[in-house]
């Protein structure tokens, strides 16, 4: 029908960034975004069944939403996404590590995740054996602390302020 689709994303009753809040939200976007959503609401940072909003939550599902866009890009089936160079300067029986195609492209080929600890134990355990929500929440205070505002012309910036200030002594009692 050409109908944009709005609907629910990364959802989740956890009330930690665990490993229950990163399986309930896989699970829950993964049909989102095969479904074909145009707009999914609530993708990233929804804790406690939508109660809570949390930082590193936050960080680690706008990580993996990356993937998402990676995945419905779909399959390169160019001659360089089929690696038909390699195919033909390897030959049958043998690997494909040392091809041109490989090294041109191995950085490249494969979605990987900007906050998953690619290292090994033991480097890990020496670098303070940090799990991903302490990773994710770092990372989400390291981009506050980085956050610089945009340009706003003064007079909308007075103007925004000034609606703010109304909006306030209008609503007296709210939490903000």
């Amino acid at each position: 029908m050409g109908v944009p689709f709005r609907s629910g994303g990364s959802l989740t009753a956890a009330k930690t960034a665990d490993a229950q809040a990163a399986y309930e939200s896989a699970h829950t976007i993964m049909p989102t975004v095969m479904g074909g959503v145009n707009f999914a609401l609530h993708s990233a940072g929804w804790m406690e069944g939508g109660l809570v909003a949390d930082f590193a939550k936050l960080v680690l599902d706008a990580d993996q939403l990356t993937m998402m866009e990676s995945m419905v890009a779909g399959i390169d089936t160019s001659d360089n996404g089929l690696a038909l160079d390699a195919l033909r300067e390897t030959g049958p029986g043998q690997h494909f590590l040392g091809a041109t195609h490989t090294q041109a492209n191995f950085e490249t080929a494969f979605w990987r995740s900007s906050m998953a600890d690619y290292s090994t134990f033991e480097q890990w355990s020496l670098e303070g054996s940090k799990e991903s929500a302490e990773r994710a929440r770092q990372r989400a205070i390291d981009m506050l602390a980085s956050y610089e505002a945009p340009e706003l012309d003064p007079e909308i910036d007075a103007k925004l302020r000034a609606y703010i200030d109304t909006r306030m002594a209008e609503l007296p009692d709210t939490d903000y």
